[in-house]
């Protein structure tokens, strides 16, 4: 495997295997969910720079399932034409494109006509964090229903793909980790809303479109999620999925006790050990061109996730292709910069 191969994933062919994840931008100033001119050129500026696949930052699913206020959502149909153009503008520069579709969970700070967030229990995130309403059957089903509607509105604006947010500490995840869910009835299964929810997604996503799910391998907590943990409770829902998109952390304040270039990597390789039918994209301070390559050359992983080398610089594919000596795949609006 190469880091620059052309791949196919169902329908749609991925021109490298380099992702942009998602990354909050936070500049949704009119809280209301709805992209802007700064969402348009922020995405499509990285098609322009040979992005393989895009996913679009966290969206939530309700109003109250955003991160912040500022933060895009997908939960009523005013929001699907201002993506649509988004989408639009990224297929007409050659990439694909997903949506990370999310709820906030306890992490929740919206407040914006938001006076109540909700957890798997009523724990709150830290010290400096609202407590959070423990979600009742009912609610958690109405939540379910949140996230098929979001991906039906997805698939109204053309995504190529969605991402379910099961990582970082947001609601999926804070059922999946015993430091945030306490629950004694059968949702103490960190598994068993993941399933529901998968289920209920599937059953409106296209089946020709690509589905991914982000997980956090492990939360680094003593008593919390292990990565062991994960591929089990991944084992019921793995073949649903095209893409596992795997991270760590964020289910608690406390940060990894080292964070090193490919830290995440043997967390991708296990678990691209246990799911080998699944496309698995490694992430986490992979910015050096010569160790992304590595990764995939090595087959720890199937794609490369890149943040803030993305956020930095929207050209990054084209400096690491000048930089592994693959100039031909460097666009001819910009071979100029290179020579």
């Amino acid at each position: 495997m190469n880091l620059f191969d052309k791949t196919k994933i169902k329908n749609y062919e991925l021109k490298n295997r380099l992702v942009m994840e998602p990354m909050c931008m936070y500049s949704v100033f009119k809280h209301d969910g709805i992209p802007t001119y700064f969402h348009f050129a922020h995405y499509v500026s990285r098609a322009i720079g040979q992005v393989g696949m895009i996913i679009i930052e966290s969206t939530g699913v309700a109003p109250e399932g955003r991160i912040t206020d500022d933060c895009l959502g997908l939960y009523n149909d005013d929001q699907i034409a201002p993506f649509k153009n988004i989408v639009d503008a990224v297929h007409e520069e050659g990439s694909i494109i997903g949506v990370q579709l999310n709820h906030a969970g306890r992490k929740s700070t919206a407040s914006d006509g938001i006076d109540t967030i909700y957890g798997p229990s009523a724990i709150a995130y830290s010290d400096d964090s609202r407590t959070p309403v423990a979600l009742t059957t009912d609610e958690i089903k109405r939540i379910i229903k949140d996230f098929q509607e979001a991906a039906v509105r997805a698939d109204k604006a053309g995504f190529d793909a969605i991402e379910i947010h099961g990582a970082h500490g947001y609601l999926i995840s804070e059922f999946m980790s015993p430091a945030s869910n306490h629950r004694t009835d059968k949702y103490k299964d960190g598994s068993v809303f993941l399933q529901e929810l998968t289920a209920a997604v599937t059953q409106v996503w296209p089946k020709h479109k690509i589905l991914s799910l982000r997980v956090s391998a492990t939360d680094y907590e003593p008593n919390g999620q292990t990565v062991d943990d994960t591929i089990r409770m991944l084992e019921p829902v793995a073949a649903s999925y095209d893409f596992i998109n795997v991270s760590s952390g964020g289910i608690t304040i406390n940060p990894p006790t080292k964070i090193y270039p490919g830290y995440q990597v043997p967390f991708a390789h296990k678990i691209k050990k246990a799911f080998p039918n699944n496309n698995i994209i490694a992430c986490g301070i992979l910015g050096n061109p010569d160790l992304a390559a590595y990764v995939i050359e090595s087959e720890q992983a199937d794609y490369i996730g890149l943040a803030r080398p993305l956020l930095s610089n929207a050209n990054w594919v084209l400096h690491a292709a000048h930089a592994r000596r693959k100039n031909d795949l460097i666009t001819q609006q910009y071979k100029r910069a290179f020579k």
